[in-house]
């Protein structure tokens, strides 16, 4: 039960967003259109200060094994690749590729992966899950970037075209900024962190309930087919295979229950805006975040009671 009610703690909240979101459209207090420009304000402006602000706030001193950094960034661009190939064979269209992979890869770690952590090893462990954060958060950004511009409906871009767009994507200017105070240990003051602080704590919550806004639920059945097995491979098969690889490899306790809030955790909400307006199939990657965020509170529970049972957490 008390598994049960950690799990369910980090989940409920997303689903009020959602829900929040829906209704204000329902009842006709703001108009789709609106949101949708309120969408790329929030991905232009608010996710550069959530990545910068995770990155700026490591602590260096408390992070994890470089043996187990190297095995999760490993575990994170192999299960990338092996989708990269597998997909395009069986997806047709350019625009729900790139979301299928992004979805089935990319987890929200960040807003899922620190509370779950602290619920089960306390406080001490906050400084540890946020250098998995800083790392996770690189990787998932870099990655997705270049995932949605090969599959922008456009065809595979040229290597040139590829650089620039990752250079002028938000969410990586503010990833890279946040690098380069972390690697230099530059710091602001106060006074300036706790605004960037303030509006990295609004993103989430804002994009959730952009996303609540626009979602169609009649639109739902026809991407069953998709929704469906990729879901089934995030929740369930991907971060089994993480978790089994990370054990016999002698990873545990705290380490070994990363894999669980790396890979099983719902589909990150920064995939949504990301797809909308890099070319991917919007309505599907928030779809994805959507139902992942509803069926996590099962499978997070199976996750952690399971572990908790075998007495490896």
């Amino acid at each position: 039960m008390e598994s049960f009610l950690v799990a369910a703690n980090a989940v409920i909240p997303f689903l009020i967003y959602l829900t929040f979101g829906y209704l204000v459209r329902t009842f006709g207090v703001e108009t789709e259109e609106f949101m949708n420009r309120l969408n790329k304000m929030v991905f232009r402006l608010f996710f550069p200060c959530m990545t910068f602000y995770n990155i700026y706030k490591a602590d260096s001193d408390s992070a994890p094994s470089i043996k187990f950094l190297i095995f999760l960034a490993a575990g994170i661009l192999i299960s990338e690749v092996i989708l990269l190939l597998i997909v395009p064979r069986i997806v047709k269209e350019n625009s729900r590729r790139g979301v299928i992979i992004q979805a089935t890869c990319r987890s929200n770690f960040i807003l899922f992966g620190l509370p779950l952590t602290v619920s089960v090893f306390g406080d001490m462990a906050s400084s540890a899950a946020a250098m998995v954060i800083t790392e996770v958060s690189a990787i998932f950004n870099i990655t997705s970037v270049i995932i949605l511009e090969i599959f922008n409906g456009k065809g595979l871009s040229s290597p040139k075209k590829l650089l620039i767009s990752l250079a002028k994507n938000p969410l990586l200017e503010g990833a890279f900024v946040g690098i380069i105070f972390f690697v230099l240990k530059l710091r602001l003051p106060d006074a300036v962190v706790e605004p960037i602080a303030a509006f990295a704590g609004m993103t989430s919550p804002l994009a959730l309930f952009i996303l609540g806004a626009t979602l169609h639920f009649d639109a739902i059945e026809k991407n069953l087919k998709y929704l469906v097995p990729s879901i089934f491979v995030k929740l369930v098969v991907l971060p089994g295979a993480m978790l089994t690889a990370a054990y016999l490899l002698g990873f545990r306790s705290l380490e070994l229950f990363f894999m669980i809030t790396v890979f099983a955790t719902p589909v990150a909400t920064a995939s949504y805006p990301m797809a909308q307006n890099m070319g991917g199939d919007g309505e599907l990657a928030g779809q994805f975040v959507v139902i992942s965020t509803v069926v996590s509170v099962a499978t997070l529970f199976f996750w952690i009671f399971g572990m908790n049972s075998l007495g490896l957490i």
